[in-house]
């Protein structure tokens, strides 16, 4: 465009340049002078041009200048925008690691008062023997000496620190994706055997040592969960509560005090406890149940043995999982007049049994899951959970990883002999 522009602007100069001659000549210049004057004139157009030119050039170039300023200000104005907000962030993120910092050191400070508190209630219960053995012999002292040496065995595990956590996953059907984990404590004696809880629950449960095993068991299920939090990990973990432990007055108010610094963990922490223990419950451990729900945890039933069972009552006691054992669900499988029902409630359809827990909030899970046909035979009852060797056995968590979820050596007293090891 410009080049045209260039083109037309000569050819204009040229033919103003040629009529001013052509004027002199007819006026009777000479040819010279028509030649010099068309020379001079031609030359003049030029210089006008390049004096335009030069004015336009000027012009536009302040233009783009105080556009570069323009320019210059906003860039600058957005850096400093952007510095202000990069201040605000860099506050906001000092004042929220503050925050956590404190929390995370009076969440510590908690955990050892508790760590302590249960380890004075230990040694109290580990002094008792020795007071037992010089009173007269009742019907706990009647003990045979086996049993003598399991308790001795379970009490020096506790004092120890040799109780391990396993975990074993509870899958949804029928993706079998890992939405929970039930935990298990097993305690070791000296030379590594592990004690199964057949072994040391008949002589825990008589001497008030399962409020300490739940406890311990319950803070590496605190810690265990806010380590797959980090990972986000969306799991729950069912913990396992003894009525004994529901009903101590010393130690419940120690361990909701607990719940209460962790009650974010609502959703994450449920506690398990068998059909018997729950139909056996009293006053206090009702209460005791109830506070837990206020707090928003909720809980579970296993070792169930009948299926009649009061839904309304479990809704109310906030009990939000039932697990029935998968050979028993089995064997309360009946025809009856061409349908399907459930031995125990025999107005009821089978594959109507879990809606019927729904309506009440309840979820079933089938545990002891041990062969394919039988996660067949679930799916057609419409359940949606399931638990047992054939989705993972129970396996326990890693020293390394249980090393983070464990009090420091410190909070335990007594000397090397009862240093915290890993779990």
């Amino acid at each position: 465009m410009r080049k045209l522009m260039l083109a037309l602007l000569t050819g204009a100069y040229l033919c103003l340049a040629l009529i001013v001659s052509l004027f002199l000549w007819r006026m009777g210049a000479t040819p010279a002078v028509g030649v010099s004057a068309f020379i001079g004139m031609l030359g003049l157009c030029f210089a006008f041009h390049g004096l335009l030119a030069q004015t336009f050039l000027g012009a536009a170039l302040r233009l783009d200048i105080d556009t570069v300023r323009e320019a210059h200000a906003i860039l600058l104005d957005q850096v400093e925008k952007v510095d202000g907000r990069v201040t605000d962030l860099m506050e906001v993120v000092a004042a929220d690691a503050q925050r956590r910092t404190e929390a995370l050191s009076n969440e510590v400070s908690h955990l050892e008062d508790l760590v302590h508190k249960m380890n004075d209630r230990l040694e109290r219960q580990l002094s008792q023997p020795a007071a037992a053995a010089a009173a007269p012999r009742g019907p706990l002292s009647d003990r045979a000496p086996q049993g003598d040496r399991l308790l001795r065995m379970v009490q020096e595990a506790l004092a120890d620190n040799r109780v391990d956590l396993y975990l074993q996953p509870i899958v949804s059907l029928p993706q079998r994706r890992t939405v929970y984990y039930e935990s298990f404590s097993r305690l070791r004696d000296e030379s590594g055997r592990v004690l199964m809880p057949a072994e040391f629950l008949a002589v825990a449960e008589p001497e008030g040592l399962m409020s300490n095993i739940d406890n311990l068991l319950l803070f590496r299920c605190v810690q265990i969960v806010r380590r797959l939090a980090k990972q986000d990990r969306k799991v729950g973990i069912f913990c396992n509560i003894s009525l004994a432990s529901l009903g101590d007055e010393a130690f419940f108010p120690q361990f909701l005090e607990f719940m209460q610094e962790n009650k974010d963990l609502a959703g994450a922490v449920i506690f398990e406890l068998g059909q018997d223990a729950f139909e056996r419950r009293g006053p206090v451990e009702a209460r005791h149940m109830a506070r837990l729900a206020s707090l928003g945890f909720s809980f579970s039933l296993d070792k169930v043995v009948d299926l009649d069972i009061d839904f309304q009552d479990l809704a109310r006691a906030d009990v939000r999982y039932l697990k029935v054992a998968a050979q028993m669900m089995m064997n309360e499988l009946e025809e009856q007049d061409g349908k399907l029902v459930i031995a125990s409630l025999p107005d009821l359809n089978a594959a109507d049994f879990a809606s019927l827990t729904r309506r009440y909030g309840i979820e079933v899970i089938v545990e002891k899951v041990e062969a394919e046909k039988q996660v067949a035979e679930i799916l057609d009852l419409d359940i949606g959970y399931g638990q047992g060797n054939l989705f993972g056995e129970p396996r326990a968590i890693r020293d390394a990883i249980l090393a983070e979820a464990e009090p420091p050596s410190d909070f335990m007293r007594g000397g090397p002999r009862r240093r915290a090891v890993g779990w």
